[in-house]
């Protein structure tokens, strides 16, 4: 509580977290604004029958379910990093700008990464929306209007992508998190208001272990999301003249789940993948884009498919990104170049070998519970067959770790300015 009040002691904080509070209002406002053509009970049935569009619309906060302009949210942003980041295992020229060059190469690479946004929303609005059409959504539209609203939908992503840095500037934690925070809280009132809805008293024991499991995923998601094994590092000892260097102790911080919320986002970005093509598919043939949306909602639409998909998805992605950011092979001639060792291995190969079946087993655990956190929302919806009452893992995840991350720069901030002399 003593933190809290501090934060509105020191004027230049006040001012920060005001300035975030109006941001992240402006998004809300922003993705409130339709785009013209909507058929609003089409719109309601087709997002209640497709549980992946129904997930992708509590990321944008409600955008998507109401057609804004914003529908997208910072989905192609998120989208075109991750391309970006696995070309670099491709291109060496683009992985020595973001791991070499240091601030000016990732503020190059941010660059280049905002450059791919547009094309990518461009894609994205354009299969949606043929999609949309398909299921009679949105009202049959002219080439002009296809266009105006491909226009508009991609505006609408970068704008917020601007909000987002906007945000960023003001070092209170990290503005697309942020964005996608926000959206996610939003729908809070409205899930709270359909389980009162369908409030049902002779299922009192259900809703009774339905809070007592949300709290205990709340306790695991903090405890993963924090866990980390720290591995001991030597520093040898070194003469220099008269004085000598090194023989500290220190450690190699390795967090279980080293990968985020990255794979789930993968993952998800191939479920969307069948969907898009099938609408994109219509450029060839309406026949053939219509057997093929059809057989892809069929598919998607079994829960116990969909899960077990999604869980594998999100297990071999966990692997793969984990993979692609974390380098035992670097950090092993990292260490032997700073005199630095893992005690009782020697550096070099060994301690490559010793890294990597460290981080193998730890990606396991985090792969295994990323899996499962994604998949809780069907596990709860197949126990208890109750439509409303799920626990959103993965919208919970990225909750507590964006509220983790906030917590820390503030509380960053806030011992700093102590030293400065600020109670």
């Amino acid at each position: 509580m003593n933190k809290i009040l501090q934060l509105f002691k020191i004027k230049d904080l006040r001012n920060k977290i005001l300035v975030v509070a109006f941001l992240l209002f402006c998004f809300r406002a922003f993705s409130a604004v339709p785009i013209p053509d909507i058929n609003a009970a089409r719109l309601r049935d087709f997002f209640g029958s497709n549980q992946l569009f129904g997930f992708l619309s509590i990321f944008s906060g409600g955008a998507l379910e109401n057609l804004s302009i914003a529908m997208l949210g910072v989905a192609p942003y998120i989208t075109a990093t991750i391309i970006m980041q696995l070309l670099t295992m491709i291109f060496p020229a683009l992985k020595e700008m973001y791991y070499e060059e240091g601030a000016a190469g990732r503020a190059k690479f941010n660059r280049y990464s905002r450059y791919l946004t547009v094309p990518l929303a461009a894609l994205q609005s354009y299969g949606f929306l043929n999609l949309l059409m398909s299921q009679g959504v949105v009202s049959p539209l002219e080439l002009f209007e296809i266009i105006r609203n491909v226009v508009l939908i991609t505006a609408g992503s970068m704008i917020l992508l601007w909000i987002g840095e906007l945000i960023s500037e003001q070092k209170i934690g990290n503005g697309i998190s942020l964005i996608i925070f926000a959206g996610i809280v939003s729908q809070l009132p409205v899930t709270i208001k359909n389980i009162v809805v369908s409030y049902d008293p002779s299922m009192m024991p259900t809703y009774i272990a339905f809070v007592i499991v949300a709290i205990l995923v709340i306790a695991g998601v903090v405890f993963i999301q924090e866990g980390e094994r720290k591995i001991p590092i030597a520093y040898a000892k070194r003469v220099r003249g008269m004085k000598m260097y090194g023989g500290a102790q220190s450690y190699l911080p390795l967090k279980v789940n080293q990968a985020g919320v990255i794979p789930i986002i993968f993952a998800i970005s191939i479920l969307l993948f069948p969907q898009f093509a099938a609408q994109i598919s219509s450029v060839i043939s309406s026949d053939l884009s219509l057997k093929f949306n059809e057989l892809v909602s069929k598919f998607f639409n079994n829960q116990y498919i969909y899960a077990l998909l999604y869980f594998v998805l999100v297990v071999v992605f966990t692997y793969f990104y984990t993979a692609v950011t974390f380098d035992p092979k670097e950090i092993s001639k990292n260490l032997q170049t700073a005199g630095g060792f893992i005690a009782g291995i020697r550096p070099g190969e060994s301690t490559t070998i010793a890294l990597s079946k460290i981080i193998s087993r730890l990606t396991l655990s985090g792969a295994l519970f990323l899996g499962l956190i994604a998949v809780l929302p069907s596990l709860i919806q197949i126990v208890t067959g109750i439509k409303f009452l799920t626990i959103g893992g993965t919208a919970l995840l990225i909750v507590v770790s964006v509220a983790l991350e906030i917590m820390q720069q503030v509380n960053s901030q806030l011992v700093m300015r102590e030293y400065e002399g600020f109670e």
